[in-house]
């Protein structure tokens, strides 16, 4: 009896230490760091917030409807710095930062010797998949880390990050400093490419990519609209003056001969929805042929869909060729989303969807209808020239107008003592006194300035003193540049320009909305919580927690 109670005693202890160790065995497994397989954000440029609701009713269920339906979306989320552009806007997103710190203070900005530079142009580094200078470009500029390269610094670089767009800078900045790879189309040969800042060689899966001829295939059966045109009840008439016409064709109005277009400008395939089409086509290959979210690391696919920007800029917010391009990608990121589900499993990916900028209505659609509007003089910068070798007895003493920003001959000025501080005066009094325009200021008397604090937030955080113009000035609300007698721009402070969508899906994402206002800036801030590494290196912004709640 004692022998068996011995025996009792001895099981009993085994088993207990033997669901100790399962459990200790349970909980290591349970607090290894989870990622998803992969994170993919989408950047759709010029995309206004409304554009989410206005064609909603159209939508499928799979592309933005599903976003809204299972994500999280940020519905007041906007851009905290002027000059909103594409550069700016793509690099903010990535670094959480804006271009005070991080360094690209636009698309192109102006030099101190005159020079207009470009934000990605790298002479040092060549074209790689193509002939021509389309691939000398690098992120050399860029002055802070990403996400993108965070991610890459905290798996010891295990983590691939792949960037893509038609436009690249699109590609390059969102993919950062070290990325696996960027690649953009070139238009005159109709090829992804990339540059040597990268590799030396095109991997095979683009070349089978490019070598199948995608292109001739997407513009074979021209552009007409998607639904019955009848249906388009959100966009005005078919033909209006305010809309810009695609190549080849004489008038803005559906059926496109995109063949056509095509012939006479390679470039006009980023007007036409299927430079979209294109896009998503080139990053589902991306994902196979680098096996994105296949192997153990966290990877990172950066996507821009450009052709929302090229086709609003031709025609403007209002037309049927926007709604059109909207719907097709609406298809787009339904076939996309469904391909990543059937490759990595619904839930394993996390997806971001934001933009890079929104757009003002054509100056033709307001007048039309009766809203503010109006063109900024065509001769503003050669009649602020005129004043200025006037008063100060010589020419040129600023070099331009850019990004809603007078660059001046600091060298000029300097050599001929002139006072800068009363050339900058003078430039203010002119331009105050110029027809739409509604604030001026002097950058390095900002902090005084008597212009709204958030407007006043939004100029400081725009402004990079190696980079930027040190006056600075804003439009009246619905005032466009004088070139825009035809479709629309962007680059101002206003909410049409400054307020983007910011949607959340899949991995560890709980479905809901918040309207609290949220910026630009915290979507890096955001990624770095849910994947547990560093913010980037200039980050301002602070993570949206209702995103991370989980």
């Amino acid at each position: 009896m004692i022998q068996t109670t011995k025996r009792f005693r001895v099981i009993l202890l085994c088993l207990i230490v033997s669901t100790s160790l399962f459990a200790q065995k349970k909980t290591a497994q349970n607090t290894t760091l989870e990622r998803p397989k992969l994170v993919v954000g989408i950047v759709v440029d010029q995309m206004r917030w409304d554009y989410l609701y206005r064609y909603y009713n159209k939508y499928e269920n799979g592309g933005f409807k599903r976003l809204l339906k299972e994500g999280f979306s940020c519905e007041n989320t906007m851009i905290n710095y002027i000059p909103t552009v594409t550069a700016i806007g793509h690099t903010t997103i990535f670094t959480g930062s804006v271009p005070s710190i991080h360094g690209i203070a636009g698309n192109n900005w102006i030099d101190k010797t005159g020079k207009s530079i470009y934000c990605t142009d790298d002479s040092t580094v060549q074209t790689i998949g193509a002939k021509g200078n389309a691939g000398k470009m690098s992120p050399r500029k860029l002055l802070t880390t990403t996400i993108t390269d965070e991610l890459r610094l905290a798996t010891n670089f295990q983590s691939k990050v792949v960037g893509v767009s038609l436009k690249d800078r699109a590609s390059i900045l969102p993919a950062g400093h070290n990325p696996t790879a960027a690649f953009w189309i070139d238009d005159a040969s109709g090829k992804f490419i990339s540059s040597s800042y990268y590799m030396s060689l095109l991997p095979q899966w683009v070349n089978d990519f490019n070598d199948a001829k995608p292109i001739d295939k997407l513009i074979d059966n021209g552009w007409n609209t998607l639904l019955p045109i009848e249906q388009y009840t959100e966009s005005t008439a078919d033909n209006v003056s305010w809309e810009g016409t695609l190549k080849g064709a004489s008038q803005p109005v559906f059926p496109y001969d995109t063949k056509k277009a095509y012939a006479l400008d390679h470039g006009s395939l980023r007007q036409m929805p299927f430079g979209n089409t294109l896009t998503l086509q080139f990053a589902q290959a991306a994902v196979d042929g680098y096996k994105l979210g296949q192997e153990k690391s966290c990877d990172f696919l950066t996507i821009n869909c450009a052709s929302t920007d090229y086709s609003g800029h031709l025609v403007g917010p209002n037309a049927i060729e926007v709604e059109d391009v909207y719907l097709r990608l609406d298809k787009d990121l339904a076939n996309f989303f469904s391909y990543l589900d059937q490759k990595l499993g619904k839930g394993n990916y996390l997806v971001f969807l934001t933009a890079d900028h929104g757009a003002a209505h054509a100056e033709g659609f307001m007048q039309t209808n009766k809203m503010p509007t109006g063109l900024l003089d065509a001769d503003l910068f050669a009649n602020l020239d005129k004043k200025l070798t006037k008063q100060f007895g010589y020419s040129k003493l600023a070099y331009e107008i850019e990004n809603f920003q007078v660059f001046f001959n600091r060298s000029k000025i300097d050599s001929l003592n002139l006072d800068f501080g009363k050339i900058k005066e003078s430039t203010i009094d002119y331009l105050k006194a110029s027809k739409g325009i509604q604030y001026v200021v002097d950058q390095d008397k900002i902090v005084e300035a008597s212009i709204p604090s958030p407007l006043k937030e939004m100029m400081i955080n725009g402004y990079n003193h190696q980079r930027s113009g040190n006056v600075v000035l804003a439009t009246l609300p619905g005032w466009l540049p004088h070139y825009c007698n035809k479709g629309c721009t962007h680059s101002v402070w206003n909410p049409y320009d400054a307020h983007i969508p910011l949607v959340f899906m899949g991995w560890k994402i709980d479905h809901g909305t918040t309207n609290r206002t949220t910026s630009m800036t915290d979507i890096s801030a955001t990624l770095a919580a849910l994947l547990h590494i560093q913010m980037p290196s200039g980050c301002i912004g602070t993570p949206i927690v209702e995103v991370i709640k989980k």
